[in-house]
């Protein structure tokens, strides 16, 4: 037919459209696997957190320094001084934790997750600080647990 002009070929504008969402897939998939990662790690810190402060709540000490001291903290604390200082604390039932502070890092291959808080019984409260670390299993290297003043 004269005078119409031939049909333009879309055939570039299709290939920057696939290049851009290609891209923009790529980068969507990579934010949710890093969230996923650092919030699968600050989870895991908070559940060992919970764990060790249930048991020792419920005073069983045995148990929190067998399952999550790492060697080097039993060194450090017998588990005769630990079991004394958690009875010296005076917990009960009535007792429940409150974090202010949950990092979780990784230094020379190691993972590390610092936690703080308190726990706060019937009148008083404890103050915590937690440092967990490890390569493939998070145990307890630092402990602080003391009345707050």
């Amino acid at each position: 037919m004269p005078g119409l002009p031939p049909a333009k070929s879309r055939k570039g504008l299709w290939i920057v459209v696939g290049i851009v969402a290609g891209v923009l897939l790529l980068v969507i998939v990579g934010v949710l696997l890093l969230v996923n990662l650092v919030g699968g790690s600050t989870r895991q810190a908070g559940d060992l957190a919970d764990d060790f402060t249930r048991l020792v709540i419920a005073g069983d000490t045995d148990k929190a320094y067998n399952d999550y001291m790492d060697p080097s903290l039993k060194e450090q604390l017998s588990r005769e001084d630990f079991a004394s200082g958690v009875k010296s604390l005076q917990l009960d039932p009535s007792c429940t934790t409150a974090y202010d502070d949950l990092k979780v890092s990784t230094q020379n291959d190691n993972n590390i997750a610092d936690v703080a808080g308190l726990i706060k019984c019937q009148g008083k409260d404890i103050e915590m600080v937690y440092r967990f670390a490890g390569k493939d299993e998070l145990k307890l290297v630092t402990i602080k647990l003391r009345p707050k003043v």
